[in-house]
């Protein structure tokens, strides 16, 4: 190897150092990231769909602990636990049926650069407010979901904790239990990934070379597998490579809903009408194959939109000639309060106060719950359900 060539693993190697310090930077104390934002009474009352009057109540005869206040003689606000706790009081759980079935959204592009992980984590941490039990599948080994969940793919995770030790050739694990790690989110678990899970497209790529049936055995069993563990959860997001690779081959099959996030920009739109392409020839072969590939749905998300760029609201057009229905009404809007979160690897959901102005946040924040509540809505129209009635819409349409 060359000397030009052995800087290439330098590079790497500095750059990981330089991850390891914004991370530790980011989440001091203790270089553990936390989850710190708090709800007011009004914010939680929201959420949960009720009164605030119905919580104080509840506090009162003891149903509830009374949130302390402060110094100042203010409440501080309540956190995500005892948020899910205030819904599970109050009957306000949007936890699904028994019967219904857990939804496995694959969140799929393979064009770089879309913010499939942004979508992936945001998506993610959007349900978790809501009070879904979710949990986050990173199957792609550049790691980026597992990185803004605040761990360090280099230094914190192994390859014992991906899905490799589940997925490999050789593998010493039968089921994916080993795999799910806790996040500071209560509600939301985390299978993780790191550079060596990539070996698995090696193994699995040379074993296909000898005949599918080694390949078609791991499709299954990754399907099986989640579906297994989806029992304990109402939502399970994956997040597959930006390629078509085994890997995404078996999340596609293990899937039972497709997100498919693209920029307002004619490069994407086009890179995306070829992954649709590909998809449908895929799907047909793995059809073929006697590989059962069957999503209750399939939608395309205009992500990183800017309503100022001329630009944007033409293609934003030409996707909606596109695709019809398929598309997502609401998009994401581009926002530095989503870059400025991201570069301390984090989400705005996790934010405890505006990076940027408050107008900023407050716009951006409204912006993904209305965009990311659009599948929310799709999912809960799979169990049967629309999303729940407010206690205030009713007393108004009773007056």
């Amino acid at each position: 190897m060359n000397s030009i060539t052995a800087q290439i693993g330098d590079l790497a190697e500095a750059g990981e150092r330089m991850i390891e310090r914004l991370r530790r930077k980011a989440f001091l104390p203790g270089s553990r990231k936390g989850l710190h934002v708090r709800f007011g009474i009004a914010e939680a009352a929201q959420l949960i769909g009720c009164s605030t009057n119905r919580i104080r109540m509840a506090e009162e005869d003891g149903r509830l602990p009374r949130t302390p206040a402060g110094e100042n003689g203010r409440r501080s606000g309540y956190s995500m636990e005892e948020l899910l706790r205030m819904r599970d009081v109050l009957g306000a759980s949007p936890a699904r049926a028994a019967l219904d079935v857990p939804a496995i959204i694959a969140v799929q592009n393979f064009k770089g650069g879309v913010g499939k992980s942004t979508v992936t984590t945001h998506l993610a941490h959007y349900l978790g407010v809501q009070g879904y039990r979710v949990l986050v599948v990173d199957c792609d080994s550049q790691a980026t979901t597992t990185t803004l969940f605040g761990f360090n793919p280099h230094f914190n995770i192994t390859r014992a904790q991906t899905l490799y030790p589940y997925l490999s050739i050789e593998p010493t694990e039968t089921d994916l239990a080993y795999a799910v790690t806790r996040t500071p989110w209560p509600n939301v678990d985390l299978i993780p990934s790191n550079l060596e899970l990539f070996d698995v497209e090696y193994e699995l790529a040379a074993a296909g070379s000898d005949g599918g049936s080694v390949l078609a055995a791991r499709f299954r069993k990754l399907k099986a597998g989640l579906a297994e563990l989806a029992r304990d959860y109402d939502i399970v997001i994956l997040d597959p490579p930006p390629a078509l690779g085994t890997i995404s081959l078996a999340v596609m099959q293990a899937a039972n809903a497709l997100l498919v996030p693209l920029a307002a920009t004619t490069p994407d739109f086009c890179s995306t009408v070829q992954f649709l392409s590909m998809m449908d020839q895929v799907v047909g072969q793995l059809t073929a194959a006697g590989i059962a590939v069957d999503y209750h749905f399939v939608r395309l998300i205009c992500s990183k939109y800017d309503g100022n760029d001329p630009s944007h609201a033409m293609v934003r057009t030409i996707m909606e000639q596109s695709f019809g229905p398929a598309l997502l009404p609401v998009p994401i809007l581009e926002s530095a309060e989503i870059s400025h979160a991201a570069l301390r690897m984090m989400t705005v959901y996790e934010l405890e106060r505006p990076i940027g102005t408050p107008k900023t946040h407050k716009r951006c924040r409204a912006n993904l719950d209305e965009a990311l509540g659009q599948v929310a809505q799709l999912v809960r129209a799979g169990w049967g359900r629309v999303a729940p009635v407010g206690e205030e819409a009713i007393v108004h349409a009773l007056v």
